[in-house]
C-alpha cells in the first residue's frame, strides 16, 4: 500500500522522476504528475482508467505561470485569475506549444489553475513543472477528500500520499472557458456564478458533451457516483423510498417524517451550502460502504454553491453501468 506521509521533498523527488503521487488540495485529493512528460501523464491515465478524450488540468505555483502554458489570454481571464487564484476555479484557454497532446486530449486548448492549499503550493514552488492533477480515484467513482479515501481506492496503485488533511472545500473547481473569447461556465463549483459575474460577463452553461467536445473536466453524463444506485430528485413518499427497508435517504438540511431516522443522513443541519458541499463525497463514500439498497438524494437550494452540489448530484444518479461513465 502507498506511504502516507508530509514529506513534500520526497514528492517532489517522485515527481520529478517521472512517478505518480496523490496531492492534497482545497477541493479534493488529485492524483498528480509532470503535466510535460507524456509518459507521468500516461501514468495517470493508466491508474485512474480514465478515458483519454478526457482532458486533465494543470496546476501551477502562481498566476504569472499562466502565460507560459496558454496564449491570446483574453482580459476577463486575467481578471479572474488575479481575483481567485490562488482558489478553485479553472481556467479554459488555447495552449502554448509546449503542453503535451495526451495532457489535453488532443485539444489545442488547456486548463488552469492555481490551486489554495499551503502544501501543494510549496510541492509546486520545488518543480520546474505543473502538475497533472485529477481527483484521486478512479474513474466515475466518488472523490477523495482525505488522505485515507486515496488509500482505500488507489493505495495499491502509487507510492506516496502527500497527506494535507482534510479537503476544505470538498468539491472540484469551477470551470470557466475562455476558448471563444466569451466566458462561459463549463462545470459549476465553489466559486459561484454570482461571484464571477461581478467582475465579467459570463454565460452559464454546464452541459453534458459529446466525447469529441470534452474540453475540461466535468462535462461527461455520469461520474463522481457511487457503486450503489442513487435516485436523485425531491424525497416524497411517492419517490418509492419505502419500497425496502435498506434504501436511505441523504437529505439537504431535514429529516423526512416517514422513514425512520437511522436510515437518513443529513449533508447539513444548519442549512450551511458550503458545509453541505464538504460533506457531500465523504458521506456518499460512508453510505456506499453500507451496502444499501438504493441512495435517494435530495437537491439543494439552487443558488451558490448549491448548483454544484446539486450538478455533482446529478451526474452521480446515471446508472452506474451507462457506457458513458468517465471520472472526473
Amino acid at each position: 500500500m502507498a506511504e502516507i506521509g508530509h514529506d513534500i521533498e520526497l514528492a517532489a523527488e517522485i515527481l520529478r522522476n517521472g512517478g505518480v503521487v496523490a496531492i492534497p488540495t482545497e477541493t479534493v485529493y488529485g492524483l498528480a504528475a509532470n503535466a510535460l512528460n507524456t509518459d507521468a501523464v500516461a501514468k495517470i491515465y493508466e491508474i485512474k482508467q480514465r478515458p483519454s478524450f478526457n482532458p486533465l488540468i494543470l496546476h501551477l505555483a502562481n498566476a504569472a505561470q499562466m502565460q507560459r502554458f496558454a496564449k491570446d489570454i483574453p482580459h476577463g481571464a486575467k481578471i479572474l485569475a488575479e481575483t481567485f487564484w490562488p482558489g478553485p476555479i479553472t481556467l479554459v484557454l488555447p495552449k502554448q506549444a509546449i503542453v503535451p497532446d495526451l495532457t489535453t486530449a488532443g485539444h489545442s486548448s488547456v486548463a488552469l489553475r492555481v490551486p489554495n492549499h499551503p502544501v501543494t503550493l510549496q510541492l509546486l514552488e520545488l518543480l520546474d513543472f505543473p502538475l497533472a492533477a485529477p481527483s484521486a480515484n478512479p474513474s466515475g467513482y466518488i472523490s477523495p477528500t482525505k488522505a485515507e479515501h486515496v488509500q482505500e481506492n488507489l493505495g495499491d496503485k502509487i507510492s506516496y500520499i502527500l497527506d494535507g488533511g482534510p479537503c476544505k472545500i470538498g468539491l472540484e473547481s469551477t470551470i470557466v472557458s475562455f476558448v471563444d473569447k466569451q466566458a462561459e461556465i463549463l462545470r459549476f463549483g465553489a466559486i459561484t456564478q454570482e461571484q464571477i459575474s461581478n467582475y465579467i460577463d459570463i454565460i452559464r452553461t454546464p452541459t453534458i458533451a459529446p466525447f469529441e467536445n470534452i474540453i475540461a473536466p466535468g462535462m461527461l453524463s455520469s461520474h463522481y457516483a457511487p457503486k450503489t444506485t442513487l435516485i436523485f430528485g425531491e424525497i416524497t413518499l411517492e419517490s418509492g423510498v419505502r419500497n425496502s427497508p435498506n434504501n436511505v435517504l441523504l437529505n439537504f438540511q431535514n429529516y423526512k417524517i416517514f422513514v425512520p431516522e437511522a436510515t437518513q443522513f443529513i449533508l447539513s443541519k444548519s442549512g450551511n451550502l458550503e458545509e453541505a458541499a464538504k460533506n457531500l463525497f465523504e458521506m456518499l463514500r460512508k453510505i456506499d460502504s453500507m451496502e444499501v439498497d438504493k441512495i435517494f438524494a435530495e437537491p439543494a437550494p439552487s443558488f451558490g454553491i448549491g448548483l454544484a452540489i446539486n450538478d455533482r448530484l446529478r451526474r452521480a444518479s446515471i446508472n452506474v453501468n451507462n457506457e458513458n461513465k468517465f471520472g472526473n
